[in-house]
């Protein structure tokens, strides 16, 4: 009886620490990796850059002329802030819009545009912040240029470009197009079929490349509101969504406060503005964190500058949004 009875209990024992058939063959559903939004840092703030230079962590921004922030020209400019002291560098790329950064070795890179839905890309760099260089990258005439988004793959760079025009390259604006460099400086067209997507609305490109793929977040347009997707693609021909678009869609928490500088004025502002949308999305590994910026607003030029975080580095970031198939116990795919 004894006997009996431990035969029994380690039985039991054996069921409760094994999953059962059914577990094994349905494991739980992956989930999205989580970002946690930390708050609004800004108003009539949008197309910005989280970079690390020297081991600090940036943030540039492209200051709209038409906005007329203060303490500055009423021309737009470019410039970095340094976050942890929230002082701003010296402004440059005068007359520049829609800019992008990218640190390369010893050196960040700026690309901006001649004038919204311009024809020529120009790129600035600099070893300290303070001294830029400059030359035009490449002009399209024909072309309308909007936002862009750059990223390291291999031995040559690639960037995304958000076009408007031509009506053969773009199809239904917006749409993302690519250019490849050797040097960061000269740029040059890939072929047609590398786009996405010409059949609706594809915005604000952020390009990243691990894992032989390139991931990029864009702004989707839905009905009502707009959100960040994900796709990726090995060619930049193919492009596999993520399960969990969209990615980043407009809530309560983009209207915490994330900075101290922020007026009365500001923050009534940020309780009560409309807000459809978060677009803009740029991000950068800091300290194993992955820091993000983001916009949200009406998505017709009443827009906010927010920060957001994921606990993790950004290649587990990007890795988590394709979980790998689940496969039941034969090896065998579960769906």
């Amino acid at each position: 009886m004894k006997t009996a009875a431990v035969l029994l209990t380690i039985a039991a024992l054996v069921s409760v620490a094994r999953p059962s058939l059914a577990q094994a063959a349905n494991p739980p559903a992956p989930e999205p990796p989580r970002i946690t939004k930390l708050g609004t840092i800004d108003c009539d703030m949008v197309e910005t850059t989280p970079i690390v230079f020297n081991g600090r962590l940036y943030r540039f921004e492209y200051v709209r002329d038409f906005y007329y922030k203060p303490n500055t020209t009423g021309r737009s400019h470019f410039r970095f802030v340094d976050v942890a002291s929230g002082e701003a560098g010296a402004p440059f790329a005068w007359d520049q819009h829609l800019g992008s950064a990218l640190v390369h070795g010893d050196t960040v890179y700026v690309f901006g545009v001649n004038k919204w839905g311009g024809d020529a890309i120009q790129v600035f760099w600099s070893k300290d912040l303070s001294a830029w260089e400059t030359q035009t990258g490449i002009t399209l005439p024909g072309w309308e240029l909007f936002n862009n988004g750059v990223c390291r793959a291999g031995d040559r760079f690639v960037m995304a470009i958000e076009i408007g025009a031509p009506p053969e390259e773009a199809g239904q604006p917006f749409t993302m197009r690519f250019l490849e460099s050797d040097n960061l400086r000269e740029w040059r067209l890939t072929p047609p079929e590398c786009v996405y997507t010409k059949d609706r609305y594809s915005a604000c490109p952020s390009l990243a490349f691990l894992d032989g793929f390139y991931y990029m977040f864009y702004l989707e347009s839905c009905p009502g509101f707009y959100a960040e997707a994900l796709v990726r693609s090995n060619d930049l021909v193919h492009w596999e969504p993520s399960p969990f678009n969209p990615v980043l869609k407009h809530s309560d928490d983009d209207r915490k406060i994330a900075s101290n500088a922020l007026t009365a004025e500001q923050r009534e502002r940020i309780r009560t503005a409309a807000n459809i949308n978060n677009s803009d999305f740029d991000f950068c590994e800091f300290q194993g964190k992955t820091v993000i910026l983001y916009s949200w607003g009406n998505q017709q030029g009443v827009e906010h500058l927010a920060e957001a975080v994921y606990d993790g580095t950004k290649a587990s970031f990007l890795r988590a949004f394709f979980p790998p198939e689940p496969r039941s116990n034969d090896g065998g795919s579960t769906e």
